[in-house]
């Protein structure tokens, strides 16, 4: 069995690439990135140490790495060949992507089982944003599109930033979580033992996005403002642990209202991960966690979105909107969306940010308290 992934970073090595070889797959790295390609050609193996109360390192070999910029022909031959397309290299870079999956369906025998394709991004329904950029290049009607099947996925696993000289190792939680939407594929499963399949993956996602990026991200904003070093150092300040709290409040209320979790089980997963943002053995950064401010505070992203879903049902958002204020402080020097968000900060009245950059427009039950939350902010730069 052979897989290409797209994306050898740290979530593509230490994640994604770990699972398809533990379930025996030949995993072929794609990417631009040439030295890390390199890297990976000229070695044999990488280990990844996963840390926590239940810590263990594993050692990955048997891949194969191919530059996805400088050598796409060679690329396309394998995705022409493959069981499995897996990406993992950000929402935004899935159109740079598509292409090059298309020209692999295109070459692809029609003998062949369909392509099993699965963006694996933190992002809601990432594979139909795949897939709507391969249709894109290849046209509805193209036969090359019953060469693949596409499921949307959820994944889950917090992967620092790494030691500078730990080369192609990485160091992950010891968490990890992989759910895949069966109903694509039929009876014809992808053979991945570590991932779960479930019928509608919808309540996943969003308990996914809502729970732990949502609270990664107030973590790394509330503990940015009080000069924290890690995410753990900023959750042992009781303002920013409160605030956090506050803010999975929330969301679990949204869940469990739109898709009737049990609140004890979604109040355990809450609390499990609280425990995970606590890992002292993950050294990540306020300023890692925090960056692409503007994305982060987008429409249907991980705090506009559920506030805007609580608001439309007459819940709290309070805690909702302080985490977007503080997300509205970011201002890394490392970062240039946080940059980017302080010109418009300037530039833009509060109600022209609120429906320009979060996507609430006047009339919204989100809309006063959103507008409140950036005048705040913008008068506070002003002190």
């Amino acid at each position: 069995m052979k897989a290409v992934h797209f994306g050898a970073g740290n979530i593509g090595r230490g994640f994604v690439g770990l699972i398809l070889h533990d379930a025996g797959y030949e995993v072929v790295f794609a990417d631009v990135n040439a030295d890390l390609i390199d890297a990976l050609a000229a070695s044999e193996s990488y280990q990844v140490r996963a840390v926590g109360e239940n810590s263990s390192t594993r050692t990955v070999t048997g891949y194969r790495a191919l530059n996805s910029g400088t050598d796409e022909d060679a690329v396309v031959a394998e995705i022409a060949t493959a069981d499995i397309v897996t990406t993992a290299v950000g929402p935004n870079i899935l159109k740079f992507v598509a292409p090059v999956i298309a020209r692999g369906l295109s070459e692809r025998s029609p003998e062949r089982a369909p392509l099993q394709v699965m963006a694996c991004e933190n992002a809601i329904n990432a594979t139909d944003a795949l897939k709507a950029e391969i249709v894109s290049r290849l046209g509805d009607g193209s036969p090359a599109l019953d060469r693949a099947v596409f499921a949307n996925t959820a994944v889950d696993r917090i992967v620092p930033n790494q030691d500078p000289g730990a080369g192609l190792d990485v160091t992950v939680e010891d968490f990890f979580e992989w759910a895949i939407e069966a109903g694509p594929f039929g009876d014809a499963l992808p053979a991945i033992p570590d991932a779960h399949f479930v019928p509608d993956l919808a309540p996943y996602i969003e308990r996914k996005l809502f729970t732990v990026n949502t609270g990664h991200a107030t973590v790394a904003y509330h503990g940015w403002i009080e000069g924290a070093s890690t995410l753990a150092d900023a959750l042992s300040v009781p303002a920013v642990f409160t605030e956090v709290k506050a803010v999975l409040a929330e969301t679990k209320a949204l869940l469990v209202a739109k898709h009737e979790f049990d609140p004890a089980v979604q109040e355990a997963y809450l609390e499990k991960n609280l425990a995970r943002f606590a890992n002292p053995y993950l050294t990540d950064t306020p300023e890692r966690v925090g960056r692409q401010p503007l994305r982060k505070i987008s429409r249907h992203e991980r705090f506009i979105g559920p506030a805007a879903e609580l608001a439309e049902r007459g819940l709290p958002t309070d805690a909702l909107l302080r985490a977007v204020g503080a997300a509205l402080r970011f201002d890394a020097p490392s970062d240039p969306q946080s940059a980017e968000l302080a010109e418009l900060l300037d530039t833009l009245t509060p109600e022209r940010f609120a429906e320009q950059v979060s996507g609430i427009e006047p009339g919204h039950p989100l809309y006063p308290g959103l507008v409140a939350t950036v005048r705040s902010v913008v008068a506070f730069r002003s002190e």
